[in-house]
């Protein structure tokens, strides 16, 4: 039996097993998402009961060479809070988004970073600036890292430049293309378009493409249409609670 130890990961979900254990949906750095066995962590003697929650950094140890392995230990890293209101929704939003886009057992180093500091973003101080621009950071790397997001440097279908002041959109299925409606919020100009393609291929794609990413709004329109369309949905479940809970 394969056994891994002090590899760093975060839960994205949890299922009930039996009546005192739970079967864990978790996202590895070296390992990707994988499934995970909590044997008796419903018992109130548990040591895993206090840390095994969302957007926690944890280092875990597992065995096993089955689907689901078996969870061995688990240690709390700290150095944060768990997020609350509008950005502890929005850490549900990131995992439901990593549950329904990532295969189990195909790792993504450098996402596992990303959503790292996505969530340290969500539970840092003055988050109501940086709460959307993080976002759009995290999307648009999960996006490219999962080979779903065309180059943002060439006009997708034709491999034309792009051209410092025209306007482009990003399409699902057309990806980037010439959007010759001036009234048109959801495009960005060839320019913006350039700069972001540069700030995913800096040596730190999070931080460079989240300044990048505050002063261009007009992303999240295209960004959430794209990513419904690959995760085949009209409106994802945390997203819909979003706006539920504004509606009342």
């Amino acid at each position: 039996m394969k056994r891994i130890a002090d590899e760093p990961a975060f839960v994205l979900h949890r299922y009930d097993w039996s009546e005192s254990s739970l079967i864990l949906d978790l996202f590895t750095r070296h390992f990707g998402r994988i499934a995970v066995v909590a044997r008796g962590v419903k018992k109130p003697s548990s040591s895993f009961r206090p840390v095994l929650l969302p957007m926690q950094p944890l280092h875990v140890a597992f065995g096993g060479d089955a689907e689901i392995r078996t969870l061995k230990s688990a240690e709390w890293l700290g150095g944060q809070v768990m997020p609350s209101g509008d950005q502890l929704l929005s850490g549900y939003y990131l995992n439901e988004l990593l549950l329904r886009l990532l295969a189990r057992d195909d790792p993504h180093p450098a996402l596992f970073d990303a959503y790292a500091a996505t969530v340290r973003v969500l539970a840092g101080e003055g988050t109501e600036h940086a709460l959307q621009p993080a976002l759009r950071a995290f999307e648009l790397l999960l996006l490219r890292e999962i080979g779903l997001l065309p180059t943002l440097d060439l006009q997708t279908l034709t491999l034309a430049p792009l051209a410092d002041d025209q306007r482009y959109s990003l399409r699902p299925e057309g990806g980037l293309v010439e959007n010759f409606d001036p009234d048109s919020r959801g495009s960005l100009t060839g320019a913006q378009w350039r700069a972001l393609q540069a700030a995913l291929d800096d040596p730190a794609p999070f931080n460079a493409t989240l300044q990048l990413a505050a002063h261009a709004g007009e992303l999240k329109t295209q960004l959430r249409a794209l990513l419904h369309y690959h995760c085949g949905v009209a409106t994802l479940r945390t997203r819909q609670l979003m706006i539920d809970l504004q509606a009342l």
